[in-house]
């Protein structure tokens, strides 16, 4: 496609190669519109297990690929464009973004998917402390905060030194908590004995705190006792109904269901429990009146629009959705598969839109949840048409976690180098991901 043809073609913006990003991007290239596509990084993710790069199980290049190679087929169409550089602003006025605070780009329609950050719920403080997990930069953070705890462990000559310091606080019992917690035992008990000599890696403490009063809210509570107890196979010290109150460089303060605080000294504290949407939600907000949920993400109508915007779609984990199947709307869940379902649902409408045609309410099929909790371990809760809820925990859940993840994996290569290192992982307990180029400990008093 010639650029003067390009020019002529509706523009559309989509902001955020996410899940949901990349199947809006792939559902448009056949049509006749000029895409652009912005992220302020050069690379997809495969965030499900974005945990296993911060536990040194997988390297970053396993569970990411660049943009472009992931988009290879839809950019030899000629109406893909692909940009590297952060939305700084919006102006649904005018129908345009500023691009790192100075560059205007211009849309006729726009599907923002901008995903979602860290909320440390008005305790912004903590985050210096309490790194989450969103980024491959997160990742790295917590993977030289986890391997040089160790290290530091191993320089301590006093037992009541080195104890925070073997000390490890996961702070949320979501998917993403419970999957951190039960590798980062895995670590401790199997992967690091007989390589230190001062100090005993099984010794270690991991703890998992949960605000509410069960791990893996969004499961059954059958299976979220289920989780708790494989959690607590595998030496991790589970503590439902406790809710943090403060954190520094030396540790975790938190409240018990019975209303007595508690300290827990610790040098290394993960936060797994709270998102909030981008501040691109709030910008949207500012710039059209849309209405914002307590979580910062945006209230969408029906067809993923924004109110008295339809050439503006908000998607994935930055929108407050709703299911519109039968019955009442239902709130859409924050996991990839949504995303992915929004995507080419958006992208549907803004074609139906082009065509002057009705757009349609979005509806949600939920194929179930996974967790994993450790080797061997995990629950899985799927919707089989016809058949209803199938629910299983334990071995037969953890392979069918572990190749469903492979399945959804974005190429051949990074399949096989999942399963290798998987494969590699399983037989030997060996973590070879564990090499830390610069630990980055200095946001911490030592």
């Amino acid at each position: 496609m010639s650029a003067g043809r390009r020019a002529g073609l509706p523009k559309v913006l989509v902001i955020g190669c996410g899940f949901g990003g990349i199947e809006a991007v792939r559902a448009l290239s056949k049509a006749e519109v000029d895409i652009t596509l912005v992220d302020r990084t050069n690379h997809h993710l495969f965030q499900p297990l974005l945990y296993q790069v911060a536990t040194a199980g997988l390297s970053a290049p396993a569970v990411s690929a660049p943009i472009r190679h992931v988009l290879r087929r839809e950019m030899r169409r000629g109406n893909l464009t692909v940009l590297k550089a952060e939305v700084s602003g919006i102006d649904a006025a005018a129908r345009q973004v500023t691009l790192d605070g100075h560059e205007a780009l211009a849309y006729d329609h726009l599907i923002l998917a901008a995903g979602a950050t860290h909320s440390y719920f008005g305790h912004d403080d903590w985050a210096v402390h309490a790194p989450g997990l969103k980024t491959l930069a997160d990742a790295f953070d917590i993977r030289a905060r986890v391997i040089g705890a160790f290290e530091r462990a191993e320089r301590c000559t006093d037992p009541a030194q080195r104890a925070p310091w073997q000390t490890f606080v996961v702070i949320g019992g979501g998917p993403t908590g419970v999957e951190m917690a039960g590798t980062m035992s895995e670590i401790a008990q199997h992967t690091l004995p007989q390589e230190f000599r001062r100090i005993d890696s099984t010794h270690s403490r991991i703890v998992l705190l949960e605000g509410s009063e069960r791990v893996l809210g969004s499961f059954v509570p059958a299976q979220s006792e289920q989780a708790r107890v494989q959690l607590q196979k595998l030496g991790v010290e589970v503590r439902t109904g406790c809710k943090v109150t403060a954190i520094d460089a030396a540790g975790v303060s938190y409240e018990t269901p019975d209303g007595q605080t508690q300290r827990l000294p610790s040098r290394t504290v993960i936060w797994a429990a709270g998102v909030a949407g981008s501040p691109l939600g709030r910008a949207l907000a500012h710039s059209t009146g849309a209405a914002l949920d307590r979580a910062g993400r945006v209230i969408v109508e029906p067809d993923l629009s924004v109110a008295d915007h339809p050439e503006i779609a908000v998607i994935g984990d930055l929108a407050a959705a709703k299911s519109h199947g039968a019955g009442e709307p239902k709130p859409v869940p924050g996991v990839s598969p949504a995303a992915k379902q929004m995507g080419r649902a958006a992208a549907a409408n803004l074609l139906r839109r082009l065509r002057g045609e009705p757009t349609r309410a979005f509806r949600y099929v939920d194929y179930g949840n996974l967790a994993t909790v450790g080797r061997k371990a995990a629950v899985v809760d799927l919707s089989v048409p016809g058949l209803g809820a199938l629910r299983f925990s334990g071995l037969l859940a953890w392979l069918f976690w572990l190749f469903a993840h492979i399945y959804f994996l974005i190429g051949f290569r990074n399949r096989l180098m999942v399963m290798i290192d998987w494969a590699w992982s399983y037989t030997t307990y060996e973590r070879n991901a564990r090499v830390v180029a610069e630990p980055r400990l200095q946001d911490r008093k030592t």
